[in-house]
């Protein structure tokens, strides 16, 4: 009893410093003013090239509305994004911003890993967040390239998913299921369109902190053929899945946790309560035995280390990425 007191009075003062600080986030977003991206409905295989080119050249005319706005880093944070040997399947730099990174032939793949980030990802940070790995970028490198090595003959693909509004850690978002909820939405239909792309991959949710609470909102909600289409799901580094256990998800497939013992995460509250009107927290931490899920070797990762290249936690993502998850326990 005593240690749930704990946890609620750490969730109520989190929660009203980070209703204040909220405001000054949310005021940090960059000055409208930058053109409207492109959009795109259905995409079939064949579109992918254009789609590519057209998500391009929207971000090089973004990077000089950013440049002439006097918004020096998102400029250059849009410039990396332009470099001509990246490809997007959706982009954004309006307030603080959307990009889906494609990693290797998508059209062709067999097994699509989709990278959902968490907390205080913006497009500005999309490449630089933390440690080089830490980012969605980084670890979607790490991931594709861990893929790649250990199934060379298999044709993979990656997928840097920063396709919903990520809360910042100091905003009352991080508490609540409020953008998971939005998040989820969007993911769903990331799914269907991956389905309509490539109809014959099998996709595989790789969800990082606050993404897991996206990924079990997504997961809940699916059925039918999104759903065949994914192979697995494992979360990493996260504050609960705003469920009390795996069985809950519905999951037709393996469901994979993971917390390294450097993570801080470890020391928030995995507590879910109903307070002011609404649902804080996420509930128990979906890497303790009693949630039900299948454990993922993480070693000493730190929060933005579980896609550190040579890492056991790579390791086993990039196995439940190519659907060979019976290997994961063997480290």
């Amino acid at each position: 009893m005593r240690a749930a007191r704990i946890r609620l009075g750490l969730l109520i003062s989190g929660l009203a410093g980070c209703i204040v600080a909220s405001v000054t986030a949310a005021a940090a977003t960059p000055v409208p003013g930058l053109p409207a991206p492109p959009r795109q409905a259905a995409v079939a295989a064949g579109d992918l090239p254009e789609v590519y080119r057209e998500n391009r050249d929207y971000l090089v005319r973004a990077a000089d509305a950013a440049r002439r706005m006097g918004d020096g880093d998102r400029a250059r944070a849009l410039d990396e994004l332009a470099s001509p040997d990246r490809d997007f399947l959706e982009v954004s730099a309006d307030g603080d911003g959307r990009a889906v990174e494609v990693l290797g032939d998508l059209a062709h793949a067999q097994r699509v890993a989709l990278l959902v980030p968490g907390t205080d990802t913006t497009v500005d940070t999309f490449d630089h967040l933390g440690s080089r790995h830490g980012s969605v970028a980084g670890g979607s490198r790490a991931l594709y390239a861990e893929m790649r090595a250990l199934a060379p003959h298999t044709r993979v693909a990656v997928i840097g998913w920063y396709g919903y509004r990520a809360p910042r850690t100091k905003s009352r978002d991080t508490l609540t299921q409020d953008r998971a909820e939005e998040g989820g939405r969007l993911l769903r239909r990331q799914v269907r369109r991956l389905r309509g792309i490539n109809p014959a991959a099998s996709v595989a949710l790789m969800c990082h902190s606050y993404g897991s609470v996206v990924c079990a909102d997504a997961v809940r909600a699916t059925s039918g053929p999104a759903q065949s289409t994914l192979t697995g799901l494992a979360v990493f580094g996260s504050p609960g899945m705003g469920v009390g256990s795996a069985a809950e998800l519905g999951a037709s497939v393996p469901v994979w946790a993971g917390r390294g013992s450097g993570d801080w995460i470890s020391h928030v509250p995995h507590a879910q309560y109903g307070l002011f009107g609404e649902r804080v927290g996420f509930g128990p931490d979906p890497a303790s035995a009693g949630f039900g899920a299948r454990l993922l070797p993480t070693g000493d990762s730190r929060h933005g280390d579980y896609l550190r290249p040579g890492s056991l936690s790579l390791r086993g993502l990039a196995l439940i990425g190519l659907d060979r998850g019976r290997q994961v326990s063997r480290g």
